[in-house]
């Protein structure tokens, strides 16, 4: 038996996973939850065999989540589930310690065989994402320093070099403040 925690702040969405995994009679869930202190709650209880954590959960800015969990739970595998598309995040959630990403506009079916790969000591990588990870490959020693951007990176700076203020940054891209000013240190500190 798969025994499964899920975490979503919308309650539709747990909702609707929860009918599809209770569909397959190998699986189980343990229990739901609408915020981290939550999950992190549910996961400490019932130590699940893999967690479906969607990938901003509020008070979350991005895989902050994924993050959070790995420390606490570092043996418990999590698959990430995502209203962003597989281009914008899959990469660095799998190189943060998530154990596969599926997108909510996936069928049905996608979300089950992902658990499944999951719990047979894999990583979930649809098609699509393949293709984006072989696309990706290391880029040569003489590529130019705006290649080793971050995602967040290449969303903030070229926004503070338009003048435009910290708060009207974050507002812009629904983060927090601080998130756009540690976005900025970090990348001046890696021009030093």
């Amino acid at each position: 038996m798969i025994r499964i925690v899920i975490s979503d702040d919308h309650e539709l969405i747990r909702e609707g996973i929860k009918k599809i995994i209770r569909a397959s009679k190998d699986m189980r869930i343990l229990g739901a939850a609408a915020d981290m202190a939550e999950t992190s709650q549910l996961v400490a209880q019932h130590a699940p065999d893999i967690v479906i954590l969607d990938i901003s959960l509020l008070g979350q800015d991005d895989l902050e989540g994924l993050t959070v969990l790995r420390q606490q739970f570092p043996n418990v595998p999590i698959l990430i589930l995502s209203m962003y598309p597989e281009e914008r995040f899959a990469i660095r959630a799998l190189n943060i310690g998530a154990s596969g990403y599926i997108t909510k506009t996936m069928a049905a079916e996608e979300l089950i065989k992902a658990i499944r790969k999951i719990m047979s000591g894999g990583t979930y990588i649809s098609p699509h994402l393949a293709v984006i990870l072989a696309c990706n490959l290391p880029e040569p020693a003489n590529a130019g320093p705006h290649e080793a951007l971050t995602d967040r990176e290449l969303q903030v700076i070229p926004m503070l070099g338009s003048g435009k203020q910290v708060k009207q940054i974050a507002a812009e891209l629904s983060i927090s403040i601080s998130t756009v000013i540690r976005t900025g240190r970090a990348y001046s500190r890696r021009r030093d």
